[in-house]
């Protein structure tokens, strides 16, 4: 497992090596924008009203942006439109991990890729993994559907045939593992 700092530093690469039409899961209130060249013609997927108005807002710093209402799992845009998509601890929370993947593949061009950060279940048999399953019936309803145990990894790798990631750990009392990489069809 790598440290935090590279995480970070895993982050503002992947994020930055990101070009042509991007499509982001999840946009949330735009906490990616910064870390996006400015030439990205950029689509935030957002299911939450609110969040959107915010992501809105955020967007409209000077750059090509579109925000669309939806989830990962039924995603309202055309097949094979975008060169990427951007996933940053959303995969946690989405009601159907395969078919979020399967919508994704479906909207990424050919040689297109998937772009993810997210935190994952702890190792098997761990107490931060008990832990992790214990709370998750409350975390999903007070984080938005978050899943801590949730094990990303595998669901990319049955998903994509060319994934690349490396593993981080948060600091913090907890450890709470991270993924981050990428992922092509």
């Amino acid at each position: 497992m790598n440290e935090w700092p590279g995480y970070q530093a895993c982050k503002r690469t992947l994020i930055s090596t990101l070009s042509g039409k991007v499509l982001e899961i999840g946009a949330g209130k735009g906490a990616n924008l910064a870390l996006l060249p400015a030439d990205v013609a950029w689509t935030g997927l957002e299911p939450h009203a609110r969040t959107r108005r915010a992501l809105t807002r955020a967007a409209a710093a000077g750059r090509e942006h579109q925000v669309v209402a939806g989830r990962a799992e039924a995603i309202p845009l055309p097949s094979a439109s975008f060169d990427a998509v951007l996933s940053t601890a959303v995969l946690c929370s989405v009601d159907d991990l395969t078919e979020a993947l399967a919508e994704i593949r479906r909207v990424l061009k050919p040689g297109g890729r998937l772009v993810f950060l997210e935190h994952v279940a702890a190792p098997p048999g761990s107490a931060l993994l008990r832990m992790q399953r214990l709370i998750a019936p409350i975390n999903r309803i007070v984080d938005r559907g978050c899943d801590p145990s949730r094990d990303i990894a595998p669901a990319i790798h049955a998903a994509f045939s060319d994934v690349a990631l490396d593993r981080y750990t948060a600091p913090g009392l907890l450890k709470i593992p991270f993924i981050g990489g990428t992922a092509r069809p």
